[in-house]
């Protein structure tokens, strides 16, 4: 027996590890492809590139783990059913799921691993992701002056170079506008070459440059004065210094992302879901104190009329305003006018205040249950993919990829259609986030009791031969039927 677990074991371990890394490549390369405009030609270094790809990868566990569980036992079950593995095993009085219990105990104790994952490293990943990326999607374009064109990049000044060397460093025909004082190209710089070369650390570009002219307008010294001055300054050597530190990464302080949704672990979430209910009916109890003003004339009025004035006005069928004086009609309905939109006004800003308050604790609730349902996730695939393995019998990566393409596209979109109905308050946060799993359990239940009894569930041969039985059946019966028709 002992050599059995062993053997399921060992057939399991292998592809689930080469599975998970290769769908963790593939997820790294779209969150390149994603973010590849906002890391090209800002001149990151190699160890910041890294790190984005370090977090990225463990923020991309909870989507590659539970897809690495489902292809790696349908491709376990699979082989063994190919190589008739399982059928000695079920020769020798195992059943399927006895010989699946070391398996279930392996990936109930990944499982726990998976939720302690979601707990404490998730949040953290997501903090260092989301506050590095958002440094990196606001960080300048890295400084380069190219041939022909103008460079705007260092504020204040606009650069063109009409040629450089191979070397990068000497230029020629060089203009500079000087646009600092904000009133136009009023100051420029020519020069017939120049060297350009980075002091303090890289964080100031230095222009050598050399036999040059510099032209500045300014205006009359004294009052209104239609003459302008202009100035002209030839050089034979001058120095233009840039400071670069705007182009140097700077890093955001990360404690300004920590109150974010998915940065939160269980005990966060729950402190931050229970204030936000507190402030919610704060608010929702708050509401009668700013409307309570805008009835001061009529309750308390009412209240102490005499019981047949009262009586008067609750049986009155007429238009209410004649019960005013005509002199003071036109004030009273004007005052009645404003009081109602002063009381609409206070109804929608707090309706909007709460609305607020219930759309943040969903999103509490959302990410609360969602470090569940990573962890169970994992057991509802593999009790589909592993019955699926033994039913198809076909390993490697071919059918086996196909069908828990299949399933776990059919999980993914209905998690994320409940998310998002969770998050638009459609359905409650907890239907939406354990949707997919109520649906797909009962499959997973299914399938293994069909692997269990044998069932030629996706066996095409089965299904042709039971066709071709029933087109037999209906031709025979169909002849019987003509036979019959013309002894009449």
């Amino acid at each position: 027996m002992k050599k059995v677990y062993l053997l399921i074991i060992k057939a399991f371990i292998r592809p689930f590890i080469v599975t998970f890394f290769i769908v963790m490549f593939v997820l790294l390369m779209l969150f390149l492809f994603k973010y590849i405009d906002d890391l090209i030609g800002k001149g990151f270094e190699w160890y910041v590139i890294l790190q984005l790809l370090w977090y990225a990868s463990a923020t991309n566990v909870a989507m590659a783990l539970p897809l690495a569980m489902l292809l790696s036992s349908i491709m376990t079950f699979g082989s063994l059913g190919e190589n008739y593995e399982l059928v000695a095993i079920k020769s020798a009085g195992i059943s399927l799921q006895k010989a699946m219990t070391p398996l279930i105990v392996l990936v109930s104790m990944m499982s726990v691993g998976a939720f302690l994952f979601s707990d404490y490293m998730l949040p953290v990943a997501n903090l260092k992701m989301g506050s590095l990326l958002w440094d990196v999607r606001n960080q300048k374009a890295a400084f380069l002056i190219e041939e022909g064109i103008f460079n705007n990049s260092i504020e204040g000044y606009s650069i063109r170079v009409q040629k450089k060397d191979p070397d990068g460093r000497t230029l020629h025909n060089v203009l500079i506008y000087d646009q600092t004082n904000s009133n136009g190209n009023i100051s420029a710089i020519l020069a017939k070459s120049g060297l350009m070369y980075k002091i303090d650390n890289d964080q100031t570009l230095v222009l050598l440059l050399k036999d040059g002219v510099r032209y500045e307008e300014r205006a009359g010294e004294k009052g209104y004065n239609p003459r302008q001055q202009f100035t002209r300054f030839r050089f034979r050597e001058t120095e233009q210094k840039f400071d670069l530190s705007g182009f140097k990464m700077q890093r955001t302080d990360e404690s300004l992302f920590k109150s974010n949704y998915a940065m939160l672990n269980l005990r966060q979430l729950k402190y931050y879901g229970d204030s936000t209910t507190r402030q919610a009916d704060s608010a929702a109890k708050a509401i009668w104190a700013y409307l309570a003003p805008s009835y001061r004339l009529f309750a308390p009025s009412y209240q102490t009329m005499p019981k047949i004035a009262r009586d008067k006005i609750s049986t009155y069928s007429k238009n209410v305003t004649e019960l005013i004086p005509p002199k003071d009609r036109t004030s009273a309905i004007s005052y009645a006018q404003s009081e109602a939109r002063s009381v609409t006004e206070t109804l929608v800003a707090r309706t909007e205040e709460y609305t607020s308050y219930e759309r943040s604790i969903r999103r509490y609730i959302i990410e609360y249950n969602r470090k569940f349902t990573l962890s169970v996730s994992c057991l509802v695939l593999f009790s589909i993919g592993a019955p699926l393995g033994a039913i198809i019998r076909k390993g490697g990566l071919g059918l086996p990829v196909v069908m828990s393409i299949i399933f776990f596209l059919i999980y993914h979109i209905i998690s994320t259609i409940g998310e998002k109905s969770a998050k638009e308050g459609t359905i409650t946060p907890v239907a939406g986030m354990w949707i997919a799993i109520v649906v797909l359990a009962p499959l997973g239940a299914f399938l293994t009791y069909k692997a269990a009894s044998d069932s030629a569930l996706f066996d095409l041969e089965y299904y042709k031969l039971a066709f071709q039985k029933f087109f037999a059946r209906f031709s025979k019966k169909r002849g019987t039927c003509r036979g019959s028709g013309s002894a009449l």
